[in-house]
């Protein structure tokens, strides 16, 4: 394992540092906000455009920043089970990644000023939050990933403020069906972390990580991710019962029986591959709950 990850190519190792299969709770926000936008006939292309690379950019920043930190506060060691990390490999080095979060920070900044020069200051104070976010979850004095923080800002940033800042760079205001939509996009990215945190429980007890897979263990870790995936599955209903939109958006909610299989293996497996791929899965089912809620919404 040792000597393939060292024979791997430059553009390889950086591929492993993004984490693809993590981005997809980047796009599956943006996808929703600017579905919500076509709706209600307020969708701007440039803007839709500048949001999705915006959150893609402070996706890699966060997965950098993570690796860098972790590594740093001696979480990753060669006791971790979940994927490589580039760092704590010795591929990169702590400098190489620094400069390489800068690059990443400074990327951002170019469609983020787009968006703030549209949007004006409610952009920017939502930009500037989450860069500092992705940095502090595992970096600095706060570390609030380390603090079992981690699900409420995930709930924020790739919620809250993924969908309902999306259609506000569309629009220029922000509907209310906006944040309804926003809850089951955030709870499903908080399902993604729930896999990593217990895929990584045992490791992070020892580094003194105290995720909140840690703080309740693994019987309640598996819980919280039923109960997100119980209130991603409510909410389409709720807003048919509601009248804020028609049965379409029920095909999100149908969607959410992939989950089952996944759900097999958090509550029947510990290790790390299987976990791995269970994280994977979770992110895919979130692009694809994402996809019917936003076909839902224009039917």
């Amino acid at each position: 394992m040792e000597a393939s990850a060292h024979s791997l190519s430059a553009p390889a190792i950086w591929t492993l540092a993004v984490r693809p299969k993590t981005l997809w709770a980047a796009v599956a926000p943006v996808i929703v906000g600017s579905a919500l936008a076509w709706r209600e006939d307020v969708f701007h292309w440039p803007a839709g455009m500048a949001a999705l690379i915006g959150a893609l950019l402070l996706q890699i920043t966060a997965n950098f920043a993570n690796d860098l930190h972790d590594f740093e506060r001696g979480t990753d060691s060669h006791d971790r089970i979940g994927p490589l990390r580039v760092t704590q490999a010795g591929l990169v080095s702590t400098r190489q990644m620094r400069a390489a979060l800068a690059v990443v920070i400074g990327l951002a900044v170019v469609p983020g000023l787009y968006l703030v020069i549209r949007g004006g200051w409610p952009i920017l104070i939502v930009g500037l939050a989450g860069i500092v976010s992705a940095i502090l979850y595992t970096g600095g004095g706060i570390a609030y990933g380390y603090r079992g923080w981690g699900e409420l800002f995930v709930f924020l940033f790739f919620g809250l403020a993924a969908v309902a800042g999306t259609y506000y760079v569309h629009a220029l205001t922000v509907h209310p069906l906006a944040f309804w939509l926003a809850v089951p996009m955030g709870c499903l990215a908080v399902a993604i972390l729930v896999v990593n945190n217990l895929r990584d429980i045992d490791t992070d007890r020892k580094a003194g990580k105290r995720t909140l897979a840690v703080r309740l263990g693994r019987s309640g870790g598996r819980l919280e991710y039923i109960l997100m995936i119980v209130v991603a599955c409510a909410i389409p209903i709720l807003l048919v019962i509601r009248s804020d939109s028609r049965w379409g958006v029920l095909l999100a909610s149908a969607s959410l029986l992939g989950a089952i299989p996944i759900l097999r293996t958090i509550f029947g497996s510990t290790e790390g591959p299987a976990l791995n791929n269970a994280l994977a899965q979770t992110a895919r089912l979130q692009l694809l709950y994402a996809i019917l809620l936003s076909i839902g919404l224009n039917l």
